[in-house]
C-alpha cells in the first residue's frame, strides 16, 4: 500500500523510510518522559514504526495535477489535496473489511487520520487541539514537516537542517507539541544521521 502512494506522489521510498526512523527516535526519547511514558512502550513503538509508512496512503486518490502542481495550490486545490486523509483512512477500513482489523491497521489509521492535526487546534480534519491528538498522530507530524522542508519538493527548494530546526523549534506549542519539539532538539544530530543514511538519489 505505501509503495502504491510512492508511485502516484513526487516524493520517493525514502521520505517513508527517514519518517518512520524519525518517529522511533522522537518516541526512544520521549518514552522517559511523562506523560508519553505511560503511552510509549516496546510493543506501541513499534507499531508506529511499522504504521508510519502509510501515512500518506491516501495521495493515490489524489489527481496527479495537484501532486505534481509546482506553484500555490487555490483553496479548491488546497481542500481536495486534504481529502487524502479521507482516501488513506477508507483504503485502511477497506483492508479491515476484508481481513479483519489488527493493532497494525489500528495504529495506521491513527497516524493517518491525525497527521495533520495542529496542537493549537489549527490543523486538519477535525481541529483537535493539546492531548486530543493521539500521540502518534504528534511525532508523525513533526517527522513528515521536518523532511518535507530539508528535502526537495515540486513546490519549494530544500531547506538546510538549522533552517529546519529553527523553524520547528518557532512553532513549539502552535503547529507541535512542545514536548515533542524537546525531543528532536535533543535529538536532532540523529535526525541528521537518518537524512544521510536514506539520502535521496
Amino acid at each position: 500500500m505505501a509503495s502504491l502512494a510512492e508511485t502516484r506522489d513526487t516524493e520517493t521510498g525514502n521520505h517513508i523510510q527517514r519518517t518512520q526512523h524519525y518517529i522511533l527516535i522522537l518516541a526512544q526519547y520521549l518514552r522517559s518522559i511523562p506523560p508519553y511514558s505511560r503511552h510509549l512502550t516496546d510493543d506501541t513503538i513499534q507499531l508506529m514504526f511499522k504504521s508510519a509508512p502509510l501515512h500518506d496512503i491516501g495521495k493515490v486518490g489524489v489527481p496527479d495535477t495537484l501532486l505534481k502542481k509546482t506553484g500555490p495550490l487555490t483553496e479548491e486545490e488546497s481542500m481536495e489535496m486534504k481529502r487524502h486523509i479521507d482516501y488513506g483512512l477508507s483504503a485502511i477500513r477497506k483492508a479491515e473489511q476484508e481481513h479483519g482489523s489488527t493493532e497494525f491497521l489500528n495504529m495506521a489509521k491513527e497516524i493517518v487520520w491525525t497527521h495533520h492535526e495542529r496542537w493549537d487546534g489549527s490543523g486538519y480534519p477535525r481541529g483537535l487541539r493539546g492531548d486530543q491528538i493521539p500521540v502518534a498522530g504528534r511525532l508523525m507530524a513533526l517527522a513528515d514537516v521536518y523532511d518535507a522542508l530539508t528535502h526537495k519538493r515540486v513546490y519549494k527548494e530544500i531547506y538546510s537542517h538549522q533552517v529546519a530546526m529553527e523553524w520547528i523549534e518557532d512553532k513549539r506549542g502552535t503547529h507541535f507539541d512542545p514536548l515533542v519539539v524537546e525531543a528532536f532538539l535533543a535529538r536532532e544530530l540523529d535526525f541528521l544521521e537518518i537524512t544521510e543514511r536514506y539520502k535521496d538519489g
